[in-house]
């Protein structure tokens, strides 16, 4: 047995081979890879940082992947060479697979910033420009739908990045608390904020744009912000006394400080109207995921708030209450226009709506519909056409369904999303989807194919807490407005829009182009 033992190390040291690597397929490949074992010491008897790799794999058009993977180690395609990990985060060894996989992402994104910022002659598909378009449209070639729909897909593509600064009053004191939150109310002339503040808690207030028929925006911050040390977790333009007349807030209740839905006036957040603000009122509803607002004349002045195994529809005038009890945690509601029916979205993947005309009804059947995905729902859209509808959740799946058969028509591919509540936004006039994935990268898709046109890396390196907030118009910036994409990201605001020949100075648009 000794001599054995002697006889195989002997072997090993030679750079034989045992019985498992006489596979010839496997033999081949590594040859291939790394040459002959016959002028030296076997592959696997050599120090993983001294392994050379061949020119072809060390070259930049060939990625890291064409090295094989060894346990604890990990190779790095610049330096030709491979080093030590330690999987899990230490303080010994700073290199984890964590880290490696930003590394990579970073590098990724950086490429990404580098190819906007140069001018965009390619479009999304093959042979796809404006002049083209024309002139099959001026031919007959091109119906007028399809030239509708390609002509915003080369727009799409042709969006390029420019930073906003917001105007204020108090210049003395600039914005340093980051976005978390911005929502543009129907005719995008104003935007509701929510920013992070440093000492906890955070603020909101309303930013008012203006736009003109040349595609400048100016962007001026309202000077009496609102502070509360609570959350806000969901948010909804509300139509009281006029369109957009109030802002509703979910508010997470925190140590004895209980949870609540404020009804806030929009005048509150002006700088040129001292008058009486108008209807404000606070409802005590505690731990709030969603909330809506329903347009209808047959529910007049009601909203939604979605809670854990509840659902609350409330009069905002009366304050009278309709509680529907379900299975689930409600995270994401909407409201349908033409008949007073409410959709739901749940952590179960469930989606199903109730239709508030059968309030009477003590058992299920005032759900008119019901339908699930794989997962948690974060964000349900109603088209104009509403036999169908968005949904989102949170493996990273869209899919538009059809809720009278109840089956998904179109699914929308490359979101992504783990566990973080991320919105859709919807705009038909330009035929686009928009939303931001938990990889901080927007992606705006062809809401009829479902094509992916754009995908836009965001400025700031990706992490959990810089997921940009975007708001998407055709009109943004009110009735003179172009179509255009706004970004809020850490304490930074972009400005994406159609026209290329988009016009600043020193960051802020000259108000005299208007």
């Amino acid at each position: 047995m000794k001599k054995a033992n002697w006889r195989d190390r002997d072997r090993r040291r030679l750079g034989y081979r045992s019985d498992w690597q006489r596979d010839s397929a496997r033999h081949r490949t590594q040859e291939q890879r790394y040459g002959s074992s016959e002028a030296g010491p076997s592959y696997r008897d050599r120090t993983p940082e001294s392994r050379p790799v061949s020119n072809g794999a060390a070259s930049s058009s060939s990625s890291s992947s064409a090295a094989p993977e060894l346990p604890g180690f990990y190779f790095d395609a610049e330096k030709n060479r491979y080093f030590r990990l330690l999987p899990g985060n230490n303080n010994c060894n700073p290199l984890t697979r964590g880290l490696l996989q930003e590394r990579e992402q970073e590098k990724h994104r950086a490429r990404m910033i580098t190819e906007d910022e140069r001018p965009r002659k390619k479009a999304p598909r093959a042979g796809l420009n404006s002049a083209l378009l024309l002139q099959k449209r001026h031919l007959g070639l091109l119906p007028g739908n399809s030239y509708s729909r390609l002509i915003h897909e080369v727009k799409v593509s042709g969006m390029r990045r420019h930073r906003l600064e917001v105007q204020s009053s108090d210049t003395s004191s600039p914005n340093t608390d980051n976005f978390r939150l911005i929502v543009g109310d129907s005719a995008c002339e104003r935007v509701f904020t929510v920013n992070d503040v440093s000492h906890g808690g955070c603020k909101y207030g309303i930013m008012n744009f203006r736009g003109c028929s040349r595609g400048s925006l100016s962007v001026e911050m309202c000077d009496n912000l609102y502070f509360t040390n609570r959350k806000v977790n969901s948010i909804c333009w509300a139509s009281v006394t006029h369109p957009d007349s109030h802002v509703l807030l979910c508010l997470v209740g925190m140590a004895e400080t209980p949870g609540c839905v404020s009804l806030l006036p929009a005048s509150l957040f002006s700088n040129s109207n001292p008058d009486q603000p108008g209807m404000l009122c606070s409802f005590k509803i505690s731990t709030a995921w969603s909330c809506a607002w329903c347009l209808n004349p047959q529910a007049d002045k009601t909203f939604s708030t979605g809670l854990s195994r509840r659902v609350i529809v409330t009069d905002a005038v009366t304050g009278r209450r309709q509680t529907y009890g379900i299975s689930s945690d409600v995270l994401a509601q909407q409201f349908a226009l033409r008949a007073p029916v409410l959709f739901n979205g749940c952590r179960s993947g469930e989606i199903f709506s109730i239709d508030l005309r059968q309030r009477g009804r003590r058992d299920h059947s005032w759900k008119a519909c019901r339908f699930y995905q794989d997962s948690a729902i974060t964000s349900v859209r109603i088209l104009q056409d509403e036999n169908y509808l968005l949904a989102a959740d949170m493996i990273g799946e869209i899919k538009l369904w059809d809720v009278r058969v109840t089956k998904p028509v179109q699914k929308y591919e490359g979101h992504h999303n783990q566990h973080a509540y991320l919105p859709l936004h919807v705009n038909e006039p330009e035929g686009l989807l928009t939303a931001v994935g938990q990889d901080c990268y927007t992606r705006l898709w062809s809401l009829g194919d479902g094509q992916l046109l754009r995908t836009i890396p965001s400025p700031h390196p990706a992490g959990k807490d810089m997921i940009p907030s975007v708001v998407f118009s055709s009109q943004l910036g009110g009735s003179r407005g172009l179509p255009g994409l706004l970004m809020a990201v850490r304490h930074d605001l972009y400005y994406f829009p159609y026209n290329s020949d988009y016009q600043e100075g020193g960051g802020v648009v000259a108000e005299a182009a208007c």
